[in-house]
């Protein structure tokens, strides 16, 4: 593997996947303190609905946001010359009436839709006002042009700092609520205050970093970027894969919290949270992954090599953490949680195969928007969405949350499996093999 090391692109890779590893490892331990602080202070059933309320907006953020990071970094990730220089202006612009536009509709959506579909998922009275109060958040929520301009310029130790900044704060602020005995209204405004900062401080860095370059003048926003040849199908067809991605968790939660109550919404949270933590290492590289794929010729063998080392990279530190967790994953729910949320090990052991999953998977959804297939992505998302809609109702009521977990890893592999299939005919047809 030595020879590994002496190419460029790989060596990027790895650095910038350390400045992401050494941000998500104190982001994963501050995390796993909030939940568990807010689950003893709480009690299963408060903090189920704190985490439906959470979950609505995330879900909400998910389905109306555009992934806007993804058109900075395909249309101006390179910056050598005044026409790249230009489109990365009008990318950045494009990407930012984007979010403003999004945001915005989505939080009077996800508000107006409140009142109607919040008692399925066991939102009524107080705890109704305070989900659409939280929706408020929703225009700030996910920052994803600074995100995108950060990594666009190689700044990942930004970017990696922020993503810091808002489960830090989040832990402490609910230590101290754990301490005071404080209500559910205290937890949110936690939630809401934290998120809320987290976002403002990511565009203040991303701003900062335009200004420092001299990359500020020039950009406007802009819904009409005649400058950049597909913009428009790229940005909607990337923005539905994400969109169903990011919001299958939240969805999840939902769906869970409404067909078997609130707490088991905090157990299968609980269980999500940690198989997430042993996909951690496979979404560090992904991010790091797509700016480097982007620099360089698909045509040639290089990329592809690149790809499968990334594999071999991920699948040696996801397998560290799959293995850990499932030695230690029972007796962490028990000491840290309490013994009522022993139960979230089960479906734990079944959500424990989509970071399996993810560890051979990660490259070939920026590999297809590197070739200029983003509707690939997009249909295989659509078919694990159908998958997993109809699969978890049935499978929920058989198998409770058991059921609901194998529901979630059959649809990523519906989605692995259509991504593998167009990707192998993608490399015969620009390799011409």
């Amino acid at each position: 593997m030595k020879h590994w090391i002496k190419d460029q692109h790989f060596r990027s890779l790895l650095k910038n996947t350390s400045y992401l590893a050494i941000s998500k490892a104190v982001a994963a331990v501050a995390s796993l303190a909030t939940l568990v602080f807010a689950g003893r202070g709480l009690g299963l059933a408060q903090f189920g609905l704190l985490i439906l309320i959470v979950s609505y907006s995330q879900a909400a953020s998910g389905l109306s946001r555009f992934q806007s990071w993804q058109i900075v970094i395909r249309y101006g990730g390179r910056l050598d010359s005044p026409e790249q220089q230009a489109d990365f202006k009008t990318a950045t612009g494009f990407a930012f009436a984007l979010d403003v536009v999004s945001g915005l509709a989505g939080m009077i959506i996800a508000i107006a839709l409140l009142p109607l579909i919040g008692g399925w998922f066991g939102l009524s009275g107080d705890n109704l006002t305070y989900a659409m109060l939280y929706c408020i958040i929703l225009p700030t929520m996910a920052a994803a042009t600074p995100n995108g301009v950060l990594r666009a310029l190689d700044r990942f130790d930004l970017s990696s700092w922020q993503q810091t900044m808002t489960p830090i704060f989040r832990a402490l602020l609910t230590i101290v609520a754990w301490s005071q005995s404080w209500s559910l209204s205290a937890y949110l405004l936690i939630w809401f205050v934290t998120d809320l900062g987290g976002d403002l401080y990511m565009w203040f860095l991303g701003w900062r970093e335009l200004r420092r370059r001299d990359l500020l003048k020039g950009i406007k926003p802009t819904l009409r970027p005649t400058s950049l040849p597909g913009a428009w199908p790229f940005a909607i067809q990337v923005n539905l894969t994400s969109s169903l991605q990011s919001a299958w968790g939240p969805l999840a939660r939902l769906i869970v919290g409404g067909l078997l109550g609130p707490a088991s919404a905090a157990l299968y949270r609980i269980a999500g949270s940690l198989a997430d933590s042993a996909q951690k290492p496979a979404d560090l590289l992904a991010r790091a992954y797509y700016p480097e794929l982007m620099r360089m010729d698909l045509t040639t063998k290089h990329p592809w090599k690149f790809m499968k080392r990334a594999m071999v990279a991920s699948a040696i530190f996801a397998g560290l953490a799959i293995v850990l967790m499932l030695i230690g994953g029972k007796p962490l729910l028990g000491a840290a949680f309490g013994k009522e949320f022993i139960a979230a090990y089960a479906p734990l052991l079944i959500l424990l195969g989509v970071p399996v999953l993810t560890i051979v998977s990660f490259p070939l959804p920026s590999t297809l928007y590197a070739l200029d297939r983003p509707d690939v992505p997009l249909k295989a998302r659509i078919i694990a969405t159908l998958g997993y809609f109809a699969a978890i109702g049935p499978l929920a009521h058989y198998s409770g949350l058991q059921g609901a977990a194998f529901a979630f890893l059959l649809g990523n592999v519906l989605f692995v499996l259509v991504m593998a299939v167009y990707l192998r005919t993608e490399y015969r047809r620009v390799r011409g093999k």
